[in-house]
């Protein structure tokens, strides 16, 4: 059992939260929830041991192990997978070599009766019945294992990190954690950056494999099917449901209905207080009545209503001419990269107002078909826009293309036509640009904050074919909702590439599937490809258990 006992933090004078208190149970799988902000990493960081809270502390047993999973990578560039994985064991390895430099500096030391040879034996006795208790482990056996259940081939092993995608990158941190056996796993938005096979695989390890574990994350359908209780993070304190986010939203209703009620009751009972001191101040007889009406509103503890987001803002892409019939048509199109094939002899077409989904893996070739179509890279095959078409593209790096010397509300107040300006302000805080936010420059906006910025500017001008790659990373989940509306009353053609199963559900009509070098066409939804492929994914998952 791990305790947080009263942590509070503060920046700046101000208070982040304060007196939060609560404990995680073995086997409890939390949702740690709260608008962006509200110090839900920090509160991580601190259960990891990574910061320390200005007031509380967290209470672990010794022998715990708490393994954390930041939302920025940490492995190194300079190892193979084999060795960055085998760091799991690196205090173990840290034992055994420093017994064995006490050991050898015991064999040439001669004076047998000081004090600091005495020191030396009680070091390698100390660390000895430590590293002789623990069990008896085959390291690299089990490195090989791990990493091979986790779909790398043996031929990755020896590969530097630097080579793999952000999705393999964290199966290998992953792998660091399952050889860890940890008491408590932090994750903290562990599904960015991977793709939806990894996230089936990280689902299962989760509820079949982990002890404790508490989670932060924007994907809806992740946080459901992995959690048992909710901690909501709000207005410097905490709320701990048992139940996962969906039920939890519901509570969380409920209890705001009887905050409101209880705050109505009580502002009117100030205010009769106030009217009845008002009018019998200076009458003898009303004196005490007076006095103690004063006394308790002074003593009186204001009920707050816990802050909820009550706009239904609605986007819709501005207007733009008809396209032609067939806005894309690839025939036989190859890639590679020197030795390496991406795909070979795919063929596509897409009509005018077609949704589709390309899905596969990271590294199976979704992100290059899509530099394909738009002239990027150079290919074998054709591939052609069709007549009269105007592309909203968002890739993956479209927050380096901003202009840096611009701000916030200039950013979108440049592209912004029509009615739609008198909205700005909503839409930029619709995706948590508020207040001051909206005059920094773009050139001092973290990498999430310029994603974001990115995707409101997008959502403003006028296309009638969008393509989307990764566009929920950074997005919370109010954000996600109201690209999401614009994308579902959206009359022109969508290609979308997402890991994001929530955002995907009722987006598409049609998948292409990338897969061994192949593209596969699938005329089903999003939503029956997605519960196929989990039950065939979970299907193989079990048979390398």
């Amino acid at each position: 059992m791990i305790s947080v006992d009263g942590i509070a933090v503060e920046f700046s004078g101000q208070t982040l939260f304060k007196n939060v208190s609560f404990v995680i149970n073995p086997e409890d799988k939390i949702a740690l929830m709260g608008k962006n902000g509200a110090g839900k990493s920090t509160m991580m960081k601190i259960i990891a041991g990574k910061q320390a809270p200005n007031r509380g502390k967290v209470q672990a047993p010794k022998e715990a192990v708490i393994a954390y999973l930041p939302q920025h990578l940490l492995t190194d560039d300079n190892c193979t997978v084999f060795e960055e994985t085998a760091k799991a064991f690196g205090k173990v390895f840290e034992m055994r070599d420093e017994m064995e430099r006490l050991n050898k500096e015991l064999e040439t030391r001669t004076d047998y009766e000081s004090a600091e040879y005495m020191e030396i034996i009680d070091k390698v006795t100390n660390l000895g019945e430590v590293y002789y208790a623990i069990e008896d482990v085959n390291y690299d056996a089990e490195v090989e294992k791990t990493l091979l259940g986790l779909g790398f081939k043996r031929a990755d092993f020896q590969r530097p990190t630097s080579e793999f995608s952000g999705g393999w990158r964290m199966r290998i941190e992953l792998a660091k954690i399952l050889l860890q056996k940890p008491d408590l796993i932090l994750l903290d938005e562990p599904t960015n950056h991977i793709d939806i096979e990894s996230v089936i695989w990280l689902e299962d390890f989760l509820i079949n494999k982990a002890k404790a574990v508490l989670v932060i994350s924007h994907d809806k359908a992740f946080i459901d099917n992995i959690t048992n209780r909710t901690i909501e993070v709000t207005m410097g304190r905490i709320y701990d449901y048992k139940a996962n986010y969906s039920h939890y939203l519901q509570l969380r209703e409920e209890r705001r209905a009887h905050q409101v009620k209880a705050f109505k009751e009580q502002q009117k009972f100030i205010a009769d207080s106030e009217r009845f001191i008002e009018r019998f101040k200076g009458t003898y007889s009303k004196a005490n009545q007076v006095n103690s009406r004063e006394r308790m509103l002074e003593k009186l503890e204001i009920i707050e209503v816990d802050e909820i987001d009550t706009s239904s803002l609605k986007l819709k892409f501005p207007p733009c001419k008809r396209s032609g019939d067939y806005p894309v048509i690839a025939n036989d199109l190859s890639k590679t990269y020197g030795d390496h094939t991406v795909f070979n002899g795919a063929s596509m077409t897409i009509e005018r107002g077609e949704k589709v989904s390309f899905v596969g893996r990271n590294g199976e070739g979704k992100s290059t078909m899509i530099k394909a179509i738009m002239g990027e890279i150079d290919f074998e095959g054709e591939c052609k826009l069709g007549h009269n078409i105007q592309v909203g593209y968002f890739a993956q790096n479209q927050a380096s293309l901003l202009d840096p010397e611009l701000t916030v509300f200039q950013t979108v107040d440049e592209v912004a036509k029509g009615d739609i300006r008198t909205q700005l302000k909503n839409i930029l805080g619709s995706f948590m640009f508020s207040g001051d936010d909206i005059d920094k420059k773009v050139s001092v906006l973290s990498g999430g904050e310029r994603t974001r910025l990115a995707m409101v500017k997008l959502l403003l001008e006028p296309v009638n074919m969008l393509i989307l790659d990764e566009p929920t990373n950074h997005l919370d989940i109010r954000s996600k909702d109201v690209l999401k509306d614009a994308l579902l009353a959206f009359d022109g053609t969508l290609i979308l590439v997402s890991h994001d199963r929530a955002f995907l559900e009722g987006l598409s009509k049609k998948v292409f599937e990338f897969k061994d070098q192949r593209v596969i066409e699938h005329f089903e939804t999003i939503d029956d490809f997605l519960a196929r492929n989990r039950m065939e994914s979970l299907a193989e998952i079990n048979l390398n258990k």
